[in-house]
């Protein structure tokens, strides 16, 4: 362009933030660009994309109206700014190389579902990547489980070591091709290969590794898989020998297992599912969602034992699909791993650690540098909420009501996942699991480690739980020669974690009521807390109310058997009193066993109080003879759940708020226990009990919430822990808080559970 022809064009510098790398975005802007007859260019910077467009101010102002309305579907745009610039003359717009540059902050893409066209292609006999297991492409495909550092090009992920085919190389350079700048970009001629292995190591001579997978699963095999973010263990989920056997290997008793249908269609004959659940399961983060059985459903009993639900999930990735389509029937489809530790994700780990547990294993040579679990959503009553924020949504950001300084939220002891935030995101990582052992410490430090290189974060603040032997708590504390260099460490009380988690996520700044259902937490003094109340903000959510805390006569052995929290609540109600009544809830305890914490209880030995909401599901539910030993976390309160949906009288038992002149006040649950213990003498149905025991909890939180309220005026109400996953508690207290003028917030990104618990510790160690 001549001087002249510049004087009437418009040039804007525009950096788009956001997922806006490795989803298309370049040849998307090229597109656009050349469509409004701009000139200019577009590159991918470290953490952004920059863009550069000259032409007529009407053409510039259209192409950034489209730029956001038009964007990629796996894209997200957070924060889009716009520089006027002295025209440069540009003659055409192009692509340029990326550059390298320090930004406030860097977003990584979640690893993508398979699109519908590379479903088809994959499916095509015509197409050159026909039944080829890594087919992906901008829209679809690894992104977060391979990439090793930012900005997103393929020599900075696993993928380097798989230089492309001149085929693949003219897609990847065609602006105009889907896959143009496609980093996972392969075909069978240059790309990841797929390979069967026996017990001994062995490769297995096979012209076709998934048929011959398919066929070892119809025969009843146990076969361990290498997919997206680890490994997976599939058996056919029809077949009760096959489930039980697996079950029996990887030392996982009772606890629920997931399974993967071939199509929707297969999803409607083993569950209920709404139109919004089907549209997450077809979602490029496809997660694992718990949905009502069917009662006409063909899976295996052993799969979801004293359950009404199933955890379903479809193809995410095309070797599961291409999988799928073999067998036809539903498949076992649960994490690699022995009960307790973290998902195996290398190849000699997995042949280390599966080896007892599977018959075969299929192997694959795409190395996956962040392990990254099936994320869990769970459905019923008209909510869905998260169980397990992992795959198809870490580590995306999460927007902050406040600004923060660079910080690392550690995290509690169950359901593990860190956090790192800077300026006005957040970034949750993966799901490690429970701290419980070196594996699953290793892989939290390898977790901390790889989000701050791929997010360039320095932490200048860590956040931890106060908890002493939690081993995330450790860690923290072993950063203490940071300090010397500026860094921060902040303990934050894990129920007031909770709230701020839950109260950040729905953008609040202004102080609420926060309450907390929870299991088990370290409180203040040293106390155990789990059902608590607090008023106040992020900088100081003040302690308000609890329940009446009761003995736990074992200390920890009173969680995994919960009919010594129904001998704890029958004594504290009723005294020696309970000792003279029938007792059918103990009808599975040893006589010996129940008179020796008869005496614990008696004398105080060895039974630490708690006020926890997570130990009074577990006392009733022993008490109704629903659960009496748990083998997971959460085992009686959700059978006793599932008993409860079966119910019709919603009717409150009594309760006491006892209301302290000044301080903190208590729930007292002497007068429930009493009447349940009468219901149950009587003969009252069991599931009638159980639902009448659910609507007194809610009951008892909406009066705590009135008192506080009268108190400060306050109507906003925050509620998380744990007991929030109950789908017939969570609606009731929604409702019942909205008749009574309260507004209510719950979790929506983060799960109610403990892998909330580092996000809110991020916001609650930077308002102090």
């Amino acid at each position: 362009m001549n001087r002249t022809s510049t004087l009437h064009q418009t040039r804007l510098r525009i950096i788009v933030t956001g997922i806006v790398q490795g989803v298309g975005f370049r040849p998307f802007v090229h597109r656009l660009a050349t469509r409004h007859l701009l000139n200019g260019y577009v590159l991918n910077a470290t953490g952004n994309v920059v863009i550069e467009v000259e032409g007529s101010e009407a053409a510039a102002q259209a192409f950034l109206a489209a730029l956001r309305a038009e964007a990629p579907p796996a894209s997200r745009i957070e924060k889009v700014d716009t520089e006027k610039l002295p025209p440069a003359g540009y003659s055409s717009f192009t692509i340029r190389q990326s550059e390298e540059v320090a930004p406030e902050n860097v977003f990584v893409s979640p690893d993508l579902a398979i699109c519908d066209d590379c479903r088809r292609e994959l499916l095509d006999p015509r197409d050159r990547r026909y039944r080829y297991p890594f087919i992906n492409c901008t829209n679809c495909g690894p992104r977060f489980s391979i990439i090793e550092h930012m900005p997103y090009d393929r020599p900075r992920t696993t993928m380097r070591v798989f230089p492309m085919c001149p085929d693949c190389l003219a897609e990847y350079s065609d602006p105009a091709s889907r896959r143009y700048h496609a980093q996972p970009n392969a075909c069978p001629v240059c790309g990841p290969r797929l390979w069967l292995e026996d017990s001994n190591h062995e490769t297995i001579p096979s012209q076709d590794p998934v048929r011959d997978v398919g066929a070892l699963l119809q025969e009843g095999k146990i076969v361990a898989i290498k997919g997206l973010g680890g490994f997976h263990i599939a058996c056919d989920a029809t077949n009760e020998k096959a489930v039980t056997v697996l079950r029996a290997r990887k030392l996982r008793e009772e606890k629920p297992l997931a399974i993967m249908c071939k199509d929707l269609a297969q999803v409607r004959t083993l569950c209920h599912v709404t139109n919004e659940e089907e549209q997450l399961l077809t979602s490029s983060a496809s997660p694992i969602l718990l949905l009502p059985k069917r009662k006409d459903h063909n899976v295996a009993e052993s799969v979801a034992p004293n359950n009404n639900s199933l955890g379903v999930l479809l193809p995410y990735t095309p070797l599961h699909l291409l999988l799928m389509e073999e067998v036809g029937f539903p498949l076992v489809m649960t994490s690699g791993n022995l009960t307790d530790d973290p998902i195996a994700t290398d190849n000699e780990d997995a042949r280390q650690r599966l080896l007892k547990i599977v018959d075969r294993f299929l192997m694959h040579n795409r190395d996956i540098h962040a392990a990254s679990e099936d994320s869990v959503l769970r459905g019923g009553n008209g909510i869905l909420f998260m169980v397990r924020r992992s795959r198809g949504y870490a580590p995306s950001g999460l927007r902050l009501p406040i600004s923060v300084l660079p910080t690392l939220g550690c995290g509690g002891e169950l359901k593990n996942a860190v956090c790192l935030a800077n300026g006005d995101y957040a970034f949750i990582g993966e799901h490690i699991g429970d701290l419980e052992n070196e594996l699953a410490l290793e892989r939290f430090e390898r977790s901390i480690a790889r989000l701050c290189e791929q997010l360039l974060i320095e932490p200048e603040i860590i956040a931890y739980d106060p908890h002493p032997e939690y081993l995330a708590t450790k860690y923290a504390l072993t950063r203490a020669g940071d300090v010397s260099q500026g860094v921060r460490l902040v303990g934050v009380q894990h129920h007031r974690a909770h709230i701020a988690a839950c109260m950040g996520e729905n953008g609040l700044e202004k102080p609420v009521i926060g309450v907390a259902l929870d299991g088990l937490g370290y409180g203040d003094g040293g106390k155990w807390w789990g059902f608590e109340f607090f008023e106040g903000g992020y900088a100081n959510l003040e302690h308000l109310g609890t329940s009446r805390p009761i003995a736990m006569p074992g200390a920890a052995k009173a969680i995994r058997q919960p009919w010594r929290m129904a001998l704890a609540f029958g004594h504290d109600a009723l005294g020696d009193r309970l000792f003279d009544l029938a007792r059918p809830w103990e009808s599975e305890v040893k006589a010996e066993s129940a008179e020796m914490v008869h005496q614990m209880l008696h004398k105080g030995i060895n039974s630490p109080l708690a006020s926890s909401c997570g130990r009074l599901f577990d006392a009733v539910a022993s008490l109704l003879n629903v659960r009496h030993s748990c083998s997971f976390e959460g085992q009686a309160a959700m059978e006793l759940e599932a008993l409860a949906l079966k119910g019709k009288s919603e009717e409150p038992y009594p309760f006491l708020l006892e209301k302290p002149a000044s301080g903190v006040f208590e729930l007292d649950f002497r007068p429930l226990i009493e009447a349940i213990l009468a219901d149950i003498a009587s003969g009252t149905q069991a599931c009638d009990v159980a639902r009448r025991f659910h609507s007194t909890v809610a009951e008892a939180v909406i009066a705590g919430c009135l008192f506080i309220s009268e108190n400060t005026g306050l109507t906003k109400v925050a509620l998380s822990g744990g007991c929030l996953q109950n789908t017939l508690l969570l609606p009731l207290l929604r409702e019942g808080l909205a008749q009574n003028g309260f507004e209510v917030f719950t979790h929506k990104e983060t799960p109610p559970n403990d892998g909330c618990i580092s996000f809110g510790q991020v916001l609650m160690a930077n308002a102090g």
